[in-house]
């Protein structure tokens, strides 16, 4: 852009604001410190440096990359439950939706089923897994165990280690110790030459899962794995439970989580226990609603010497399966929400689980999930984990995807700084469940420069607006107050805007609009915003960088064209505000201004009919059991109950297009469907308000000519469950319920999310 025509525009704006009366605001105050140096010198790494010369390290704030602090963004998915065929274009997706990290279990159950058989192959060949992630430019977390829960039978003990009752598991006992260092022994050879310290992409392992007993335990695993040649920059272990006797300084990273709702709770009520501070603010990491079903977390409070680590995550829920006892169906927001909570409270890597949903493997012994009948605390699906993920079982790509994507957009471009920031508490906080009318709210900053983020969204709780707000900031170089005239935080909205923020050479001294990325070199850049909805963005700027003399934006309306342009002493920079639908639509194809890939079109897709015929109608209804002792939740339907299921047969179309990964889609109001393929059971689905998807290419060509069927149980209106209010069906006068709605393909290629939401 010509300069001497940027300073024309600046001063024609400028000229055209004006200001507001001033009316009585609600101030909210927050006291800010300027932070202590990191410290560093006591983590126990493994080889740091990859043959390039890379270096992969840790301080007390955050991951480095070369030494330089880093925002990276892992995403769960289980190459066990994913077919091969598939890892390269679902690996893909997580890429494009700003996944820097993948995370995976290792469920030993799924490669030593019978003891001494080993399987590596096909959808559980660990290494062809790494090995494709690499290649597509993702680094690795193998969670290697030997328990991973992750919902499989045994929690991912084979049931011959599970029958050793003389064995005391999980312990440093030899006899239990023996057979995982062989495991882990098999795990090495899987990852031999795809170690960090190799050119590969694995940089850290995590042992064990959920372990709150003797450190003693975890670090008998550490020196297994060291032991086996598993050499990498990060050992890891999950933050909960606390530890009563912490695990040797730096010797293991804790990484946290937090879930808006769980399917574990024992209750039938929605938000149970201290879910709703996942969607507050607070310094605390440990979740203690994250397997309560076991772990009876009822204290929040962190393991002594927490504070030496980073605030690392490995568990924000990008989703929630539907257990029989409770069907969770989370709305977007809720994980959006509670994602944007472990940020402001000062979580330096944002680990999802999971990101990409998958589907149980077959079993030689076992159906391979959890269930009540093995012990396990819950009934889930046989097949299905798809676990409403940011992407689902078959690669379809939920409304979450997309907020997400925008946030990890920011992180790559302005996570850096914001990695070394501490997150601050305002003065005033909410003072239980109940307070609905304190704003949640949280500062990071470096006692300079940071942001606020606001959180006014609880699930199944509407937040009323918060008016006339002005956020007050003791910073150690003065106060500042902003927006200049207060606002309206509108309700069950969340956001968060910067102040004092370096644009290129210009500060931002606030914004009531959220930064996404910025594109461009060389004094000349782009940075792009989104609106909060409801509030109207103003833009205030520092006068001394600027040629020219006016430094307030109001009531800038949001545009694909740039708002306005300010003209530096070394450049220029345009300031472009998307509202909410292109923001979520941005894609970032690279940093020069002629690469930016700007909104993505919708895109069309077809939906085509099916052919159904009854075959049987439904017969009694079933009596739910409920399961002895204290949990007493009601039991999942076994294979003989569905003898008494209504049946349908699918003839799918002649001529399918496999090449737009076609989906068969059922709507249904019962209590449990599933679908068969010859006889043998293919997916599974328990009734929660979501659609019943199948992707087609997986039994491809077999389904195309095969006899496919469908089976529904009844959903009793009685039924001792958890129904989100949204799921819950009219019965009218009737005890029962089922009802097939409708059964249609749609092509996953062109389609922008799932249905039923």
């Amino acid at each position: 852009m010509n300069p001497r025509f940027a300073k024309m525009l600046l001063a024609s704006i400028c000229a055209s604001l004006t200001f507001s009366v001033s009316i009585h605001a609600e101030v909210v105050s927050a006291t800010i410190q300027t932070p202590p140096p990191a410290e560093t010198g006591y983590f126990k790494l493994g080889t740091t440096k990859n043959p390039a010369g890379h270096e992969i390290g840790v301080n007390s704030h955050s991951l480095l990359f070369d030494g330089q602090p880093v925002f990276p963004v892992m995403g769960e998915i289980h190459y066990s439950r994913v077919p091969q065929a598939e890892w390269r274009e679902e690996l893909l997706k997580m890429k494009a939706g700003g996944v820097d990290i993948v995370a995976t279990y290792v469920f030993w159950i799924h490669h030593e089923e019978i003891e001494g058989q080993w399987d590596w192959s096909g959808q559980r060949d660990l290494k062809k897994f790494l090995q494709t992630c690499g290649e597509v430019g993702l680094k690795v977390v193998v969670r290697c165990g030997p328990w991973c829960h992750g919902e499989v039978r045994n929690g991912g003990f084979p049931d011959w280690v599970a029958a050793h009752k003389d064995w005391k598991l999980r312990s440093t006992d030899t006899n239990f110790l023996a057979p995982v260092k062989i495991l882990y022994s098999e795990i090495s050879k899987q990852l031999a030459g795809e170690l960090w310290k190799d050119g590969g992409p694995v940089i850290g392992i995590q042992v064990d899962n959920e372990f709150g007993g003797s450190p003693n335990y975890l670090m008998a695993l550490k020196k297994l794995a060291i032991d086996a040649g598993i050499d990498v920059p990060l050992y890891i272990k999950t933050g909960w439970p606390p530890m009563k006797t912490p695990v040797p300084l730096g010797e293991l990273l804790p990484l946290f989580g937090a879930y808006p709702d769980g399917f574990w709770s024992r209750s039938l009520q929605p938000m149970d226990g201290n879910d709703w501070e996942n969607f507050t603010f607070k310094i605390t990491r440990t979740d203690t609603g994250i397997g309560n079903d076991t772990l009876k977390m009822d204290q929040n409070g962190d393991t002594a010497g927490t504070e030496k680590y980073p605030h690392l995550t490995c568990e924000v829920g990008g989703g929630m399966p539907a257990s029989y006892h409770r069907r969770i169906n989370y709305d977007p927001r809720d994980v959006e929400a509670v994602a944007l909570c472990q940020l402001g409270g000062g979580s330096s890597l944002m680990g999802y689980y999971m990101y990409h949903g998958g589907q149980n493997p077959e079993g030689k012994l076992s159906t391979l999930q959890e269930s009540q009948a093995t012990g396990y605390p819950n009934d889930l699906p046989v097949k299905s984990y798809d676990f409403n993920a940011p992407l689902g079982e078959f690669g379809q790509i939920n409304p979450q995807y997309f907020w997400l994507r925008r946030l990890h957009l920011f992180l790559h471009d302005f996570g850096a700084p914001l990695a070394q920031m501490p997150a601050t508490l305002p003065d005033l906080r909410p003072k239980d469940k109940n307070d609905f009318a304190t704003l949640r709210w949280a500062v990071r900053s470096d006692g300079n420069s940071g942001y606020v983020f606001v959180n006014n969204y609880q699930r199944l709780q509407p937040l009323p607006a918060k008016t006339n707000v002005q956020f007050k900031l003791n910073l150690p170089g003065g106060e500042l107050i902003f927006p200049t005239q207060p606002v309206t935080i509108p309700a069950d909205e969340f956001f968060f805007w910067p102040f004092n923020l370096d644009l290129g050479g210009v500060k931002l001294i606030y914004a009531t609009a959220q930064p996404i990325c910025k594109i461009g070199s060389s004094g000349a850049y782009t940075f792009i915003f989104a609106e909060t909805p409801g509030v109207k963005a103003q833009f205030t700027f520092a006068t001394n960088e600027l040629v020219g003399k006016k430094c307030v934006f109001e009531a800038i309306k949001p545009s694909r064209k740039p708002a306005f342009v300010l003209v530096t002493r070394a450049g220029w920079i345009q300031i472009v505000l998307l509202n909410k639908a292109d923001s979520l639509a941005l894609q970032k194809i690279g940093d020069d201004e002629e690469a930016f890939g700007t909104i993505e079109k919708p895109l069309d897709f077809s939906v085509q009919t099916v052919k159904i015929k009854a075959l049987k109608p439904a017969g009694p209804v079933r009596e739910i059991p409920l399961s002895s002792g204290k949990s007493h939740i009601a039991i999942a339907p076994n294979d003989s109950d569905f003898t008494n299921a209504a049946i349908w047969k699918i003839t799918l179309p002649t001529k399918l297009d496999l090449s737009l990964h076609p989906i068969l889609r059922i709507h249904y109001l019962g209590d449990v469907a599933r679908l068969t393929l010859n006889g043998r059971l293919i997916e599974d689905n328990f009734y929660a308000g979501r659609t019943f998807d199948l992707g087609l290419n997986r039994y491809a060509p077999e389904i195309l000519t095969g006899d496919l069927r469908l089976e529904i149980l009844p959903l009793r209106k009685d039924a001792p469950i958890f129904l989100e209010p949204k799921a819950k069906p009219d019965f009218g006068t009737n005890e029962s319920l089922l009802k097939l709605q409708s059964v249609e393909i749609i092509n996953l290629i062109g389609s922008e999310s799932r249905g039923g939401k």
